[in-house]
C-alpha cells in the first residue's frame, strides 16, 4: 500500500476514535486534534480555557509534534506547568495541503507512539 494510503487510512481511523471520544461523534478536524493535543501535552485537562491560552496550547502540541522532526526543541515548563519550545531549524517554506500532510503524518505518530492507534 502507497505510503499516501497508509497515512489516509490511518488518519480516519484516528479521527474517527477521537471524535467518538470528545466530539460526540462530529468529526474533528486538522485544528481539533491538534487543540487535544496541546491539552494533553499541557496536562490540565479539567479546566476552561480562555481564547489566548487555546492559541497557545496548539503552538504547544505543534512544537511537541515537529519536535522529532528537529524544527523545535522542548526547553522549560514554566511556573504555570506550561512547556515552552526553542526553534531548533525553520520550518520549510510549505504549500497548505503539504502542511497538512506534514501534520497528519506527526499526529499520526504521536499518537501510535502513546498507544492510542497502531
Amino acid at each position: 500500500m502507497a505510503r499516501d494510503e497508509v497515512l489516509k487510512m490511518k488518519w480516519d481511523l484516528l479521527v474517527t476514535k477521537l471524535s467518538n471520544q470528545f466530539a460526540d461523534g462530529d468529526e474533528l478536524e486538522l485544528d481539533g486534534v491538534i487543540y487535544l493535543i496541546g491539552v494533553q501535552e499541557l496536562g490540565q485537562l479539567n479546566r476552561k480555557f480562555k481564547k489566548d491560552e487555546k492559541l497557545n496550547l496548539m503552538h504547544i502540541a505543534i512544537c511537541r509534534l515537529l519536535e522529532p522532526y528537529g524544527y523545535y526543541e522542548f526547553d522549560f515548563f514554566d511556573d504555570d506547568g506550561w512547556p515552552h519550545y526553542t526553534i531548533k531549524e525553520q520550518l520549510p517554506v510549505l504549500k497548505a495541503g503539504e502542511q497538512s500532510v506534514l501534520m497528519k503524518e506527526a499526529i499520526v505518530q504521536y499518537f501510535i507512539e502513546g498507544g492510542y492507534i497502531e
